[in-house]
């Protein structure tokens, strides 16, 4: 993976190859292959960098640490898998001007961005239904209009309530023999079919928290979920558009496919350890997978997508943009 792979704002930079380190010269800033042989990777000027996101065996030379105090970049540190380990934050930053542009969000502009994400999950869940060939959804169709449309965040949750029920009633339709599912059900999940929903939907979060603070967004500062101790509510509402399109239809492959079987759970539903490594695997392969964009019209990896969309939420919230545009699938 290059050292600059995700690369969409120029202000902000991911160093992913292995065995490298960030080093400063001559005003600016360097990714250098200590391990290899490949000597200069990439480099950019210092002043019109952001922030740095590294992962995994990748580190910082001090004269660049000082360096980036200095101008304030912002340092955030993931686990190759790219689960979240901490930041260093400069004394003059960037996170500030952002998250005082969230905290500032009026009610209206909450709502504004919050139905654009559930009338986004709600034509996604139309579409995969769709792909799957379960027809008769037009009902959806109405409710994803009637999400743009709501005047109060109780209004909007409760067209998502009724689209998530007439949603799942159809879900079974997309399974292969041998399979199937009656109702969504969580704590615990009840079949292996929500066991998988459940494990998959905790695996996008994570995504999706990693890639909310790679763009220094407070996750736990939603505009729809309700603020709860503990709680990532922001990425709990991002998430929401990617939940059909992207976390139950990956299932649905587990199954149709026959990669995953029944005999791999446990009996309280869980997958056993080999069952385990292989979804995680999958999983993996399945957010590297490429299709087209439908905003920007060009081929991009699932997991960029979901940084992708984390940038054009940070736009909206920054008044970059006019409107958040959530990922949406019509066909």
């Amino acid at each position: 993976m290059k050292a600059t792979e995700g690369m969409f704002d120029e202000s902000v930079v991911y160093v992913t190859k292995q065995g490298t380190q960030v080093r400063t010269d001559g005003g600016r800033i360097v990714v250098w292959d200590v391990d290899g042989d490949e000597g200069e990777l990439a480099t950019f000027p210092t002043e019109k960098l952001e922030t740095i996101n590294v992962f995994g065996g990748v580190n910082f030379s001090t004269p660049f640490v000082a360096e980036a105090n200095e101008h304030g970049i912002i340092l955030n540190y993931f686990t190759e898998n790219g689960k979240y380990r901490g930041s260093f934050v400069p004394e003059r930053n960037t996170i500030a001007e952002v998250r005082r542009a969230q905290y500032a969000l009026s009610e209206t502009a909450e709502l504004d961005i919050a139905a654009s994400m559930i009338s986004a999950k709600i034509r996604n869940a139309r579409t995969l239904l769709s792909r799957k060939g379960v027809h008769g959804t037009d009902v959806l169709k109405d409710l994803g209009v009637r999400a743009t449309m709501v005047s109060t965040k109780d209004d909007l949750r409760g067209v998502e309530g009724e689209a998530s029920e007439r949603y799942f009633s159809r879900l079974d339709e997309t399974l292969t023999d041998g399979w199937t599912f009656e109702k969504r059900t969580k704590r615990p999940p009840e079949d292996h079919i929500n066991s998988l929903l459940s494990l998959t939907y905790v695996f996008m979060k994570n995504e999706v928290l990693s890639a909310l603070r790679q763009y220094n967004l407070d996750p736990f500062l939603g505009v729809l979920h309700a603020d709860r101790h503990g709680r990532p509510s922001l990425a709990l509402d991002l998430q929401e558009e990617f939940r059909p399109i992207f976390c139950d239809a990956f299932v649905s492959r587990l199954v149709n496919r026959g990669v995953i079987t029944h005999d791999e759970f446990t009996q309280d539903n869980h997958l056993g350890d080999d069952a385990f490594k292989t979804y995680c695997s999958k999983f993996d392969e399945f957010m590297r997978e490429e299709f087209i964009h439908p905003y920007f019209e060009y081929s991009v990896t699932r997991r960029k997508a979901v940084r992708q969309q984390t940038i054009l939420l940070r736009k909206a919230i920054t008044e970059e943009l006019d409107e958040y545009h959530a990922l949406t699938f019509s066909k």
